[in-house]
């Protein structure tokens, strides 16, 4: 895998509405009227848009962002699986990944859901991981925080900044953000909460259903809230998902009934869930040798769902202690019986790069990357090996092309400066660097690396000017977000 994602500081700024899930039935009976789809003249669509843009640029640079190509995939493939089965999809989703232990997830405007590392490990099997992605789906389709903001300024009028300081904190540090709620008056603190049940409710009756039609087990959600309460029962605090998400018994007794209108067979187990899961614990949790006694302990048992699931997390483990002979055998067996698998094909050249056999990766990751060229895992890893190996130029080239199909990769501008760097393009690095300031709001220093690259720019006068015109794009951009 590439080793370069971006690990900042974790602070208070996000935004709360996150998720559960649950489930709407086949029957009428169980029918109950979608408010979402009237749009809550609080805030249009576009404006809603413009400050989900503006709160994930800011979440890049102040939480725990990962920015793991083969994660990044697996979960946006999941979400993009619950989205297709939701009705009134305004934008196209982002689903991210933060680090952090907490069971938790969140949504915000723009179709932003962040899911916590720790709600992947702890989830029992994908269809409990999947009951909250759908549960957050369903939060954005209904347009919760519009609706939210909403009600609350039929009390006092209230702008969107100063409306959204009060719950931002509760996304990515659920005690922090109670507590900033907590201070404002009793009444309107229970108001809160009223309303906050109201679109748990409503989000757990569409997200059950979604979840249902796009082939996972609707019991998922209460076998996630089961897991929950052993969870909880070890802790003398509440946990951040119920902090952020109020449960009542009835909630779970409401999803036991839901799911069981629905008539479901037997749901495989997903490998690429354990996969992730393995991946969550031996890159981003425990150290290398705990991981390499964790592994061989569950293959030594049997201890298990997918037993090519517990050899990548010890390859990954034997790789991040540098055992990497161990780790080549394990990665050699698992690619001879799965050769297209992404997990496999990162940890090979993760070990290519180590033991310097670049050639081998280039071959094989340039055979993969001409049958499947706009997968993030086979392109941003091959760029990184091409830049291992010098080959500047050719790194360049593949990853200006993935850019425009991706504009908001961090990982690739970062690689991309890498190879201008590498190449001796100072003018096109510095104007690389620039974008990756913007990615995380940070538009003076954005501006400052303009200028930089401006200086190298010479005699070309139209890469003068477009210099020119992006400083002034990206001091509107500061503006704009002043202004939120």
């Amino acid at each position: 895998m590439i080793k370069k994602f971006f690990r900042l500081k974790l602070v208070a700024l996000s935004i709360l509405l996150g998720g559960g899930f649950y489930a709407d039935a086949n029957n009428k009976k169980n029918e109950l009227p979608e408010i979402g789809v009237v749009a809550s003249s609080a805030i249009s669509l576009d404006k809603e848009m413009l400050i989900g843009d503006a709160l994930m640029r800011q979440l890049r640079s102040q939480a725990p962002v990962i920015n793991d190509p083969l994660l990044d995939e697996y979960i946006q493939d999941l979400g993009n699986r619950l989205v297709a089965q939701a009705d009134d999809v305004k934008f196209p989703f982002t689903f991210f990944l933060l680090n952090s232990p907490d069971i938790n997830a969140f949504a915000f405007f723009g179709g932003h859901v962040g899911v916590h590392s720790g709600l992947i490990f702890n989830a029992k099997n994908e269809s409990e991981l999947a009951s909250v992605l759908a549960h957050e789906v369903s939060h954005v389709t209904q347009r919760h925080i519009a609706r939210s903001i909403e009600e609350r300024q039929k009390s006092a009028p209230l702008q969107i900044a100063s409306m959204l300081g009060g719950i931002l904190l509760a996304m990515a540090n659920p005690e922090a953000g109670m507590a900033a709620i907590s201070a404002g008056s009793a009444a309107s603190q229970q108001a809160s909460i009223n309303y906050t049940r109201q679109n748990e409710k409503e989000a757990d009756r569409i997200g059950i259903r979604i979840l249902a039609q796009a082939g996972f087990d609707p019991n998922g959600a209460s076998g996630f809230f089961s897991t929950l309460t052993e969870k909880s029962r070890l802790k003398s605090a509440p946990m951040a998902f119920l902090m952020t998400h109020p449960m009542p018994e009835s909630r779970v007794a409401d999803a036991r009934s839901r799911a069981a209108t629905y008539n479901v067979g037997t749901i495989p187990e997903s490998l690429s869930f354990h996969l992730a899961k393995s991946r969550i614990l031996a890159r981003y949790y425990a150290k290398p040798d705990y991981n390499i006694e964790y592994f061989s302990a569950a293959l030594a048992k049997d201890s298990y769902v997918f037993k090519q699931a517990a050899e990548y997390g010890l390859a990954l483990s034997y790789l991040a202690n540098k055992q990497y002979s161990q780790a080549q055998s394990l990665i050699a067996n698992l690619l001879e019986s799965d050769p297209d698998n992404l997990f496999y094909l990162d940890v090979f050249t993760d070990i290519a790069i180590e033991t310097k056999q670049f050639e081998s990766a280039i071959n094989r990751l340039s055979s993969q990357t001409a049958h499947n060229p706009r997968n993030q895992v086979l392109v941003l890893n091959l760029a990184n090996v091409l830049i291992k190996d010098k080959q500047y130029a050719k790194a360049v080239s593949l990853l200006k092309d993935f850019l425009l199909l991706k504009p908001n990769n961090m990982l690739a501008y970062d690689l991309l400066s890498d190879a201008y760097l590498g190449g001796q393009q100072p003018l096109e690095m510095h104007q690389v660097k620039a974008e990756v300031f913007a990615l995380v709001a940070a538009y003076p220093r954005a501006i400052d690396e303009l200028q930089s690259a401006y200086n190298y720019a010479g005699e070309k006068q139209l890469e003068k000017q477009r210099i020119r015109a992006r400083i002034e794009q990206f001091r509107d951009a500061q503006e704009k977000l002043r202004t939120l």
